[in-house]
């Protein structure tokens, strides 16, 4: 009976540490993606903003060392080695302190998060220019055309670009202009562009035919939504690491004496 509980522990060990390195992957990938996006406004906030470069290496050294840990707890758990299965259980408690940590630090820092990513659209829109090739600027481009928003608070906020209110004529930010349903899956436009049944002798923003709705609220709504994904997948992780302390321990002490040769060499 206490063989067939051992045998039963282990595999389901083995189990849980193959999930805990699939998300493990998880917490990694979206480390990488927060780095490598180009085409949304998480492209405008991680170039400029050193906290959200901070938060995405948090994530990606995590990630690696939860996979890590996670290949450890498998070989540990399916060749039973209790120097594996002790060492395995040490980091958990590190990483299960560090992602608390790093949840709280989170948690705190958010009101700070949104104000930095206030100002960083602000000076991007004072300083957006035409005809310039610049990925911060493609990459808010892409933001306003497709949430169909414009400016960070209201649309007015292109008023305080000097460039497009030297325009004599009706001339509004492309990306902002509204687009039918079916233009919606084309590339955003870049730059300014001129109302077709615009007037001369000065260039009034409430002649835009522009999204008078700015970003603000649905960009924070996006970031609630997907901190909800991000938060669920951490407690997952959590729990899953909760219950491979208590099979690691539990296993640990079962085994009585180590069998060294059922460790696979290379």
């Amino acid at each position: 009976m206490g063989a067939a509980c051992i045998k039963v522990t282990k595999y389901f060990l083995f189990l849980f540490n193959l999930l805990f390195f699939v998300l493990g992957a998880v917490i990694l990938g979206f480390g990488v993606w927060i780095l490598a996006d180009r085409s949304s406004f998480i492209s405008v906030l991680q170039t400029s903003s050193t906290s959200l470069k901070v938060g995405a290496y948090v994530f990606i050294s995590i990630g690696a060392f939860t996979m890590l840990m996670g290949f450890l707890g498998c070989i540990g758990a399916v060749n039973e080695v209790r120097c594996l299965l002790g060492l395995y259980f040490a980091f958990l408690v590190l990483i299960l302190i560090a992602q608390v940590a790093a949840g709280v630090l989170f948690y705190f820092n958010m009101g700070k998060l949104k104000q930095e990513m206030g100002s960083i659209v602000t000076e991007l829109i004072q300083k957006y220019e035409e005809g310039r090739q610049d990925s911060l600027q493609e990459a808010w481009d892409y933001v306003q055309a497709q949430v169909q928003c414009c400016g960070w608070v209201s649309f007015y906020n292109w008023t305080e670009n000097p460039r497009l209110m030297n325009h004599t004529n009706t001339t509004y930010p492309c990306s902002c202009g509204k687009r039918s349903q079916n233009d919606s899956s084309l590339p955003p436009e870049k730059g300014f562009c001129h109302a077709l049944n615009g007037t001369q002798g000065g260039n009034n923003p409430d002649a835009w035919p522009v999204y008078h709705e700015g970003c603000m609220e649905k960009v924070q709504a996006w970031l609630q939504e997907n901190l909800g994904i991000i938060l669920g997948v951490c407690v997952g992780v959590a729990v899953i690491e909760l219950l491979g302390m208590l099979l690691s321990v539990f296993l640990c002490r079962s085994i009585h004496s180590e069998d060294y040769s059922k460790v696979p060499k290379y």
